[in-house]
């Protein structure tokens, strides 16, 4: 188990309940629940900051996923729907729903696919673009604030340490 003096110096919440566990059942490694406890508020913490960094610019987190998506694929900032159902990890129905309503806000445009007459293409607007990239901008500053408490060097090992805690998980290549 990890000391309670841990980087802050001082006992967290997750301290106390590790401790209540202990006294209750000291036959178990809580190692775990340090983890996966701490995990688990800061990831309600991020999901927080990211809804109001999204908030600011006027759009929720899933437009936010789609325009995303968008910007990453570089210049012309277009892809298949499909694509976007893959980037996204949501259902052919729900990505039709969303690419309507964006289109709506003029976020994107639908075109038809220059090599398959039957295909579609969803780009972003420019509106869409500088609504994506401040929202993005925004995050980033929330994330980093969130950071704060670590040295680059720390920060660094966390993501180390985070990225091999996800190697297992990560779906595998076909």
């Amino acid at each position: 188990m990890v000391s309670p003096k841990h980087l802050s110096g001082e006992p967290d919440e997750v301290d106390e309940l590790v401790g209540a566990w202990q006294r209750e059942r000291s036959d178990l490694d809580l190692t775990p629940v340090e983890v996966f406890s701490r995990l688990s508020r800061l990831s309600r913490r991020l999901d927080l900051a990211r809804r109001e960094a999204f908030a600011e610019h006027g759009i929720e987190t899933w437009e936010f996923d789609v325009l995303a998506a968008l910007r990453r694929a570089g210049r012309p900032y277009q892809l298949s729907p499909g694509a976007l159902i893959r980037e996204t990890l949501v259902t052919s129905g729900t990505m039709t729903n969303r690419i309507d309503r964006l289109q709506q806000r003029g976020y994107v445009v639908r075109s038809p696919a220059p090599k398959d007459r039957r295909g579609v293409l969803v780009g972003l607007t420019d509106r869409g673009r500088r609504v994506v990239d401040g929202a993005f901008e925004g995050l980033i500053d929330r994330e980093r604030a969130l950071l704060a408490v670590l040295s680059p060097a720390r920060a660094e090992q966390l993501a180390e340490l985070l990225k091999a805690l996800m190697a297992p998980l990560a779906p595998r290549s076909q």
